[in-house]
């Protein structure tokens, strides 16, 4: 009993055991630990084991709790290991935002995910409505799971889904590597169970082995990472000294930030990309300084100002508005005392896509500059344009904060789109030497595009696979049942089939419409190419086309139309949705953006024979 403040009356006040009872009680006092079970298999010996995927609680990240942490919520971690069934204590559920509250938290193991927490950079990200994570439909209780069972509930290649399970430690357990700078180191040690030789089954083992088309397909993707990054050298090796700089020297390094431009597909990101992952290897090794790292694609986010909320979402875990976000981010930056909460690690901010965030008055670009040219913001930002002047368009006071520090990509030269398309293509024998040299020297023709140059090839392989199997049916016929040899034997993807699929390519419907529009419209879409790489912004307004088409007529004698002609054009052009424009009744103000690529455009006028001035401009 005890009495209360300034108050006659007494108050009882219920008294509880500070001691952990239930499971959950001990799941956020870190003496168990949620997994999530990604894979099940069965041993020779009999035992079973499973990979499961780490949670950790917020007492666990660099951060620690703050005051927007739910008491039951819990991050999803990119860290893994195998483990034995026997340390699994029972199940539990990690739910989403909109399943969470839904739930109305029944049951005691009922646990809440948003975010996934990256261990090596120690940032946080959004988990995606299409990664949302679901409650677990399968018990996986040591009691009540026998060894039937465990394998009637693993598929084929022995992966199990969407479980989640509080896992208990044996005595033989080993300590592997901690979580290293966590709030409370002691509590975020990432435990492993001892590794007996656990053996997981490949994904192709029960395949039949990929024919070299197959495999040349496969590594032609965009998608695909090769193993290294040719003919970037010498800019991998600038921004590598412009990052290293920044994580050792801090805040007394010559520059804090770094402008990358180029056309695009000539290897910016992944460049920049190439030079990270370097550098996070090393730092795995103990080699490089701890930092912190955060990427910003400006094609996500739904308006420039969002960008406030994305950072200091990276930083810290919490969603605010991003009015909110940025009074955050301006104290974080400017305060020489932080807190001791606040993490003092250099921050690399890369900014994707840059010309996106332009707005009127520039205050997001002015911000993003200026935070790092403050003593103790320790903040370095790469940046990256397709155009090469966007600073020098810019406001004077951003363009004095965006410093002098620039790397310029070229567009690739045809030698280098041939390395680059032999170094994927290494051991893999599919392709004619000269028929890599034909495609290379078409693409760099028209833009240099290595993603261009990439595409080519692998719909030369499709056209030179289904060649081959024509082919093959035919031969088969021929030969009276006897067994048809393989599709591949004695064939490569020749001139003939890198010739179709240029065809194909720079052929399309879109680029017949162009070619046979009339004089006024090619000169129209030449001046929407025009303003484009002037303004360096995808979206523009018909006055500045406008403005635009009188200028380049009056340079190479043309006779201008007059402004209702020219509305008319554009509109017919929308019409064929060869571009996307506004009604036009908004005349002046009427919004237009070109539905093709600038490539596109390129290959089908830069030759044209009715207007030969137009090809200067493209």
């Amino acid at each position: 009993m005890k009495k209360a403040p300034n108050s006659g009356s007494r108050r009882t006040l219920k008294t509880h055991c500070t001691t952990p009872r239930t499971a959950r009680e001990l799941l956020l006092a870190s003496k168990l630990w949620a997994a999530r079970i990604e894979r099940i298999w069965k041993e020779v010996d009999g035992s079973l084991w499973f990979r499961a995927g780490w949670y950790v609680i917020p007492e666990e990240t660099a951060v620690g709790r703050q005051p927007h942490n739910l008491r039951r919520e819990l991050f999803r971690t990119n860290q893994s290991d195998d483990n034995e069934f026997g340390s699994i204590f029972r199940k539990c559920c990690v739910l989403g935002p909109v399943e969470f509250r839904s739930s109305g938290r029944e049951g005691d193991d009922v646990f809440l995910c948003e975010y996934e927490y990256d261990c090596q950079f120690e940032t946080f990200k959004r988990i995606g409505d299409e990664d949302e994570l679901v409650q677990a439909k399968c018990d996986v209780s040591e009691d009540s799971v026998s060894e039937d069972e465990e394998e009637d509930e693993t598929d084929e290649e022995g992966t199990a889904k969407n479980k989640k399970s509080l896992q208990k430690l044996p005595e033989n357990f080993k300590v592997s590597s901690p979580l290293s700078r966590a709030a409370n180191v002691r509590s975020s040690q990432m435990h492993n169970l001892n590794k007996v030789g656990a053996k997981v089954i490949p994904l192709t083992a029960r395949r039949k082995a990929a024919s070299p088309f197959e495999r040349a397909k496969a590594a032609l993707r965009l998608t695909a990472t090769p193993d290294s990054l040719p003919c970037r050298e010498r800019e991998m090796k600038e921004i590598s000294s412009f990052v290293t700089d920044a994580v050792v020297a801090g805040n007394g390094s010559l520059g804090h930030c770094l402008y990358i431009s180029g056309v695009p597909g000539t290897g910016k990101t992944a460049t920049v990309m190439e030079v990270m992952q370097k550098l996070r290897k090393g730092y795995e090794e103990k080699n490089a300084h701890p930092y912190r790292f955060v990427e910003i694609n400006g094609l996500r986010l739904t308006s420039p100002e969002y960008l406030y909320t994305v950072l200091h979402e990276a930083l810290t875990g919490q969603h605010v508005s991003w009015k909110k976000a940025l009074q955050l981010l301006d104290e974080r930056f400017s305060n020489p005392k932080p807190s001791k909460r606040t993490d003092m690690r250099p921050c690399i901010l890369f900014i994707d896509e840059l010309d996106l965030l332009v707005t009127r008055n520039q205050s997001v670009l002015y911000n993003v500059f200026d935070w790092p040219t403050r003593p103790h913001s320790r903040l370095f930002v790469i940046a990256i344009a397709n155009t090469i002047d966007l600073p020098e368009r810019l406001l004077p006071r951003i363009a004095s904060r965006m410093g002098l520090q620039r790397v310029s990509f070229s567009p690739y030269s045809h030698e280098q789109l041939q390395k680059i398309i032999s170094t994927r293509l290494v051991q893999i024998n599919a392709f004619e030497s000269q028929a890599i040299e034909f495609a290379s020297r078409k693409v760099a023709a028209v833009s240099g595009d290595a993603r261009r140059a990439l595409e080519l090839c692998r719909r030369a392989v499709e056209i030179a696979e289904a060649r081959c199997a024509v082919d093959s049916k035919k031969q088969a016929s021929n030969s009276k049942g006897s067994p048809a040899k393989s599709i591949f034997k004695g064939n490569l993807v020749g001139m003939k089939d890198v010739e179709a699929a240029i065809k194909e390519m720079f052929q399309a419907p879109h680029i017949k419409i162009m070619g046979r529009c009339t004089r006024l419209a090619k000169i129209f879409l030449v001046s929407m190419v025009y303003e484009q790489h002037k303004s360096g912004m995808v979206e523009t307004t018909f006055e500045k086309i406008a403005a635009t088409y009188t200028h380049l007529c009056q340079n190479n004698n043309e006779i201008p139309a007059d402004w209702d002609t020219l509305l008319t054009v554009g509109c017919s052009l929308g019409a064929c949705r060869l571009i996307l424009c506004e009604a036009g009744f908004r005349h002046r103000i009427q919004k237009l953006q070109l539905n093709f690529p600038i490539d596109d455009i390129s290959f089908a006028l830069k030759e044209d024979r009715e207007v030969s001035w137009i090809g200067k401009y493209l």
